[in-house]
């Protein structure tokens, strides 16, 4: 069963944030608990754990800017 990826609320004011990088590939293995991305927010920059193990399907560009609960990725 895939596992979406979102864009979280990381702070009481944040509605939107930067996908600064992938520390996954596409298609590489990601493990829940472990770094998965790296989010710019307003305030800071800080990596976000995967909420899964499995497969990384990378749908969300790098350098983009979304809203919170934007589809990221899938995990398979």
């Amino acid at each position: 069963m895939a596992v979406e990826v979102l864009l979280p609320k990381i702070g009481f004011s944040m509605n939107e944030g930067t996908l600064a990088e992938w520390l996954v590939q596409d298609g590489g293995q990601a493990v829940e608990g472990e770094p998965l991305y790296a989010l710019e927010s307003e305030k800071s920059t800080q990596e976000v754990e995967s909420p899964a193990s499995g497969t990384l399907k990378i749908i969300a560009a790098i350098g983009e800017t979304y809203e919170v609960g934007t589809l990221l990725a899938m995990i398979e």
